[in-house]
């Protein structure tokens, strides 16, 4: 099954010519050689443009492919223009499976015979097509809202099982063969990120997250959260109120009605920091095709998201880490980031400080107090990447989504407001929860929501403070008891080792005797003896162990 998804795949990217794409210099000759002699598999697709075969190849492919690509459509400073506008289409434009199908499902997991009886009106050309699902446009019967119906693609859970199949088994290859393959831990990444794509399969988990979400951004200026109607939502069904946006990537239309742009790109940061920090709850699928702006205020503008399918969560120790992190890093102390890395074990604990904390400035100093547009990602990435491999730095599964996350809104941020201070943006934010996290009112917060605990305790508390008294007082006695009772098993385990010692130089003596011309009761006496030696000593070691 893995032979041959691997020879679909590569039958695929030979059928699009994106062999053809890769500079000759980079393909070593048994590349060439081994391209040469699949002579049978054509470039399909020549009257196409290099963006529009990557995009209708990863299409092909299937979800975990058009993943990549929606990863990528955000990264315009790595990719020609042309390239990444095409790759965007990856975002809501896949093509749908058909609406027939679409509309049998609905039926059967709503138990309805006919559509109409939910929906006084439904769309059968689906709004959008994505990797996972299509949604249709509808209006309900009950109380005549608009909302949408999100659909699971059928069968789409063979295909992800497949690829995350030989994901795994060419990350088994990767940390067995690959000199950094521990370090870069690629079967722990593909486990995480395996559980995220199961994840996105259950609609029932992204009606409960997009529940969360809403109750965490209620009456928030950055953000809103469509309704989800749960009562209708079942494991491939999903229906939601219809937002009305322009699309986040859709800079014309957002500049034509005067948005401001710049507080748009700040409120992004502060919605993904807010998330992050405050709630420890994170869309992390934010990619231009499910980021919308609200608009109703240009001059305030409000970011709408959807799909809620794939969410982060941060643990409190990682999220106190990374706090730490990015303040030191905000405050250019990169001895305390080098610290904070040894500590945190992202890399071990013999790493020279001194070094690390030169590496760190090298790669970070020229970044600071510029604007994204004057910032070269790639370099920079290739530079932590060497970073990383020097000073042995362990990757982390569980903060893989984060940094997929933070690389979107990045590249959002790009996009919509180039001389955006990230820095500038983000620090305020970051002291304030810091703050927040170990000061006074910090302390008071933890006292208040442990109080009801405290004083359910707290009649008890007398009698507990009376018992430890009397085993505090009780303490020596049971010490000098169980130092005495280690001692008699310590002569007990003594003398059973003399008894065996002695009863095996009897039954070796027993074994002897016969050669010499001696009578027949001395050897029965050593071997009497020596098994009495050992009876003994079993005994004496039976009696220690209970």
């Amino acid at each position: 099954m893995r032979i041959f998804r691997l020879y679909q795949i590569n039958k695929v990217l030979l059928q699009h010519g994106l062999d053809e794409l890769i500079p000759d210099r980079w393909m070593p000759w048994y590349a060439r050689a081994m391209r040469r002699c699949i002579f049978w598999i054509n470039n399909q697709y020549k009257d196409k443009t290099a963006g529009q075969r990557i995009t209708l190849a990863l299409q092909s492919l299937g979800p975990v492919f058009i993943k990549f690509g929606q990863m990528l459509s955000t990264r315009r400073d790595l990719l020609h223009p042309a390239i990444a506008n095409e790759l965007a289409r990856l975002q809501d434009k896949v093509a749908p499976f058909p609406s027939d199908k679409a509309q049998d499902i609905i039926r059967q997991s709503l138990g309805i015979t006919h559509l109409d009886e939910l929906f006084s009106d439904f769309q059968v050309e689906p709004l959008a097509s994505a990797s996972i699902a299509q949604v249709h446009a509808a209006t309900l019967r009950s109380n005549q809202k608009n909302v949408v119906v999100k659909v699971l693609r059928p069968d789409i859970r063979k295909t992800i099982e497949a690829d995350m199949d030989l994901l795994f088994t060419l990350a088994q290859v990767l940390q067995k063969w690959l000199p950094d393959g521990k370090r870069l831990r690629p079967v722990e990444v593909v486990t995480e990120y395996q559980k995220t794509l199961v994840d996105e399969l259950d609609l029932l988990r992204e009606s409960a997250n997009g529940i969360q979400l809403r109750r965490n951004f209620e009456g928030s200026d950055a953000l809103y959260i469509p309704a989800i109607y749960s009562e209708l939502c079942r494991h491939n069904v999903l229906v939601m109120e219809r937002i009305y946006g322009i699309p986040v990537s859709n800079i014309d239309a957002l500049l034509a009605q005067n948005t401001n742009m710049k507080l748009l790109a700040e409120r992004g940061v502060e919605v993904f920091f807010t998330q992050v920090f405050r709630d420890s709850f994170f869309h992390a699928d934010m990619h231009p095709g499910n980021i919308f702006v609200s608009p109703e205020n240009p001059s305030q503008p409000k970011y709408i998201a959807i799909d809620f399918g794939i969410v982060g969560t941060l643990n409190k120790e990682d999220k106190r880490y990374l706090a730490e992190n990015f303040v030191a890093f905000f405050n250019r102390d990169y001895r305390k980031v080098a610290q904070l890395h040894a500590d945190s074990g992202w890399v071990p604990a013999d790493t020279n400080i001194d070094e690390f904390e030169m590496a760190i400035r090298t790669v970070c100093e020229p970044i600071f107090q510029k604007p994204l547009a004057d910032i070269s990602f790639g370099n920079v990435l290739l530079q932590l990447f060497n970073t990383a491999r020097r000073f042995n730095m362990v990757v982390q599964p569980q903060l893989v989504l984060l940094q997929k996350t933070l690389l979107y809104i990045e590249g959002l941020g790009r996009q919509l407001y180039p001389q955006l201070d990230l820095w500038k943006t983000a620090k305020p934010f970051l002291e304030n929860w810091m703050q927040e996290q170990v000061g006074i009112k910090a302390m008071l917060n933890k006292v208040k929501s442990n109080l009801p605990y405290w004083s359910e305790k707290l009649p008890d508390m007398p009698d507990l403070l009376h018992d430890s008294m009397l085993q505090l007082k009780a303490l020596p006695i049971q010490q000098r008891k169980e130092h005495q009772r280690l001692v008699d098993m310590q002569i007990q385990a003594t003398r059973a080792a003399h008894y065996s010692i002695v009863g095996a130089t009897f039954i070796i003596v027993a074994a002897i005797l016969p050669i010499y011309d001696l009578p027949w009761g001395l050897t029965a006496l050593s071997a009497t003896v020596g098994v009495g030696c050992w009876m003994r000593s079993w005994r004496k070691g039976h009696r220690e162990q209970q």
